[in-house]
This record gives structure tokens, C-alpha cells and sequence, in this order.
């Protein structure tokens, strides 16, 4: 980490796996956890009840309407049901990762806004999927996951170097209509979307993760082809919800070709978007109950 002195070179920091932060050891165990055997379940149940704001979450958002519960939810076992299991165990995965922001100096980045973004990306990217053809839609429990997870390289620069991720927050803020990336081009070796997926390969997550995580801004990319349809669906989301949370700012324009891509007619966009703006509206009430 910067000791507030030296300038370190990010580039070469994200290659040392001993300065990169450690993936927390109940995310641990939910990743290692095999869902097609009775003894995993119970063990994924076990595990999640035994944290408190893992059950917290998991169980407010089994009651949020973007998920469509028409009866309150007050257990696990019952969030479970309703959610399905392996979506439990992607958003039980998530929010175990993004708690890492407990040990993570505190300054100009806000990780109540990580939170409303992330979660507000995910519920857009499931408004997005409703309306793609079954043969191309994603599980649930990957966009979850990787709506979560697609921006935790502003969390892997602030554990890294605070003060220049407090110089980029401050940036970011000062000027709300310029291109994020573009921001950091100037003031950092590499962009958020380059740290998240570095930090992603140290845990040894799936390689469509990783690819989501580098590739969620750049979705046309020959590289990105492990990353579709996902990192489109992102990039998509956040042209809908451009600035949702965080102060990162994309160019709001959709083209045909972009909806084409997922297989939707672009006749159906005012709709969509209808439904991402409902769904962030969920997204607000549903962070809004934890910090």
C-alpha cells in the first residue's frame, strides 16, 4: 500500500500478488462450495447464516420487487428458495468480496456508492436479460455476480495507493460529463477496469469474470469474446444508468448494433429503459437499508 511518500507504479504493483489484498476467507468457502450435492447446499446455507450482513442482504433482497416477492421473506432457508441457490451463493460471493472495503482507508471513495452502483448495475442487466432470447440470456446467479464485481478495481486502487485514488475520486467529481477512463489515463498507469481483473485472476475466479472485469467498457473488443454477452450487458447498463452511484461518467448512446448484439429488436429500447429506471429505483431502496 502507499505510504503517502513514494509514487508507485500501479502497473507493476498489480503484478506483486503479495500487495494485492487477500480474498476474504468466507468468499473463500462459498466459491469452493459444490452445488450439485446435498452437502453443499446445507453447507452454503450454514455458512451465509453464520454472517450476519451476508443473511441481512441476502434476505432484503429476496424481498425487493426487482426480484418480484409477493410475501415477505424473513430466513435464509426461505431466501433461498425464492432466489434459487446458486444466485444466492453468486450474491453471497459478492457481497463476502466487497467487504473488503472494511479494511480499505477511508477517503474520498465511497463504498456506499460501490454498493448502489453495483447493485444497481445488476438489476438493470436483469431488466436487459428479461427481453433476450433464451439461447443467449446469461443465469441469473452470473449476472449477479458479475454486475457485483465489474467495477472492484476502484476498490483494488484505493487498498493499493489511497492518494491517488482520492486525487481520481476528486476528479471524477469535479468533472461529471468527461469519460472516466479517460480520466485515469492521466492520472494512473492503468484503469479500474485493468485492476479489477487483475485482482480477480489472483483469486483464481472463472475466467469469464475476469474477462467481464477487463473487458465491460471495451464489449466490441476481439478480446472480449469470453466476456459476452455480460460485458455487453454491463456496458449497456451503464450507458442507461450513466453516473448511477459513482462518479463514472460514460457517453449515454446506445446504437442499434449494441441491442442487436443480445439479440433484442432496438425498437424495444424505450421499454428497457422503462425497466432499468424502475429497476434502480430498487436498487436505491435496497442499499439503503444496510451501509
Amino acid at each position: 500500500m502507499s505510504d503517502g511518500g513514494a509514487h508507485i507504479n500501479l502497473r507493476q504493483t498489480i503484478m506483486n500478488l503479495d500487495a494485492l489484498p487477500a480474498m476474504p476467507v468466507i468468499a473463500q468457502k462459498l466459491l469452493a462450495l459444490q452445488m450439485d450435492t446435498e452437502e453443499g447446499e446445507r453447507n452454503l446455507l450454514l455458512l451465509i447464516e453464520q454472517d450476519p450482513q451476508i443473511s441481512a442482504k441476502i434476505v432484503g433482497l429476496a424481498n425487493t420487487a426487482a426480484i418480484g416477492s409477493s410475501v415477505d421473506v424473513t430466513t435464509i432457508r426461505n431466501a433461498a428458495m425464492l432466489l434459487g441457490l446458486n444466485r444466492v451463493k453468486s450474491v453471497a460471493t459478492g457481497i463476502a468480496i466487497m467487504s473488503l472495503m472494511t479494511r480499505t482507508p477511508a477517503g474520498r471513495f465511497n463504498m456506499q456508492d460501490l454498493w448502489l452502483h453495483s447493485f444497481g448495475i445488476a438489476f438493470a442487466m436483469l431488466a436487459i436479460a428479461r427481453v433476450m432470447p433464451v439461447q443467449l440470456r446469461p443465469q441469473d446467479d452470473h449476472i449477479f455476480l458479475a454486475g457485483l464485481l465489474h467495477d472492484i478495481g476502484f476498490l483494488a486502487l484505493a487498498f493499493l495507493d489511497p492518494k491517488r485514488s482520492d486525487r481520481l475520486h476528486a476528479q471524477l467529481a469535479a468533472a461529471p460529463q468527461r469519460p472516466a477512463l479517460e480520466i485515469e489515463r492521466e492520472l494512473l498507469e492503468v484503469t479500474h477496469d485493468e485492476l479489477g481483473s487483475e485482482l480477480v485472476r489472483h483469486w483464481n475466479l472463472p475466467d469469464e469474470i475476469i474477462a467481464v472485469l477487463r473487458y465491460h467498457h471495451t464489449p466490441d473488443a476481439a478480446e472480449a469474446a469470453a466476456a459476452n454477452p455480460l460485458a455487453r450487458m454491463i456496458a449497456i447498463a451503464e450507458k442507461l444508468l450513466p453516473s448511477f452511484g459513482l462518479n463514472e461518467y460514460v457517453a449515454p448512446d446506445i446504437s442499434d448494433a449494441d441491442w442487436e448484439a443480445l439479440g433484442i429488436d432496438p425498437n424495444d429500447a424505450d421499454e428497457i429503459r422503462t425497466r432499468v429506471d424502475e429497476q434502480a429505483d430498487q436498487a436505491v431502496q435496497f442499499t439503503n437499508t444496510f451501509t
